[in-house]
């Protein structure tokens, strides 16, 4: 489903290598799946920052707290077919409960050229923190859109 996702969309930007490890980095504290029929046909996971993230650090200096204080959603994708099924809310959903479950408030950053998911974002009352460039290896600059969960 990646790989459609990937071919279709472009995302993730920088196809990786291994995307099992791509999926399941350390820093992952949890992840969810969407299935409908047996197939999987959405993902999502939840981290800690790690370092180069700019969410967190953000969201963290607007609110006088550390970067600890963040949990980073990420991973977000649903299959083509199957879009416009409240399927990525679902997800965003529970990635949001886990967070504030843990104590954590969740951040995020997407594409700015990603507008499907900043729309998404957007439409469930995520704060726009700012758009920053960043450098993304290999040798790449983007534009990111950084957002906080409302509080």
């Amino acid at each position: 489903m990646l790989a459609a996702v990937h071919e279709r969309d472009g995302y993730p930007l920088n196809w990786p290598a291994d995307p099992r490890d791509w999926l399941c980095r350390p820093s992952l504290l949890a992840a969810w799946v969407s299935e409908l029929d047996g197939l999987v046909v959405g993902h999502i996971g939840l981290s800690r920052s790690e370092a180069g993230d700019v969410a967190p650090a953000l969201w963290s200096t607007r609110q006088g707290v550390t970067g600890d204080a963040t949990a980073v959603v990420s991973r977000l994708f649903v299959a083509p077919g199957v879009r416009g099924h409240g399927i990525g809310a679902s997800l965003m959903a529970q990635a949001v409960q886990e967070a504030q479950g843990r104590g954590l408030h969740p951040v995020l950053d997407v594409l700015a050229s990603d507008t499907a998911a900043a729309a998404l974002y957007e439409w469930l009352g995520w704060e726009l923190l700012a758009t920053v460039e960043q450098q993304w290896p290999p040798d790449r600059t983007v534009a990111v859109r950084c957002y906080a969960a409302a509080s």
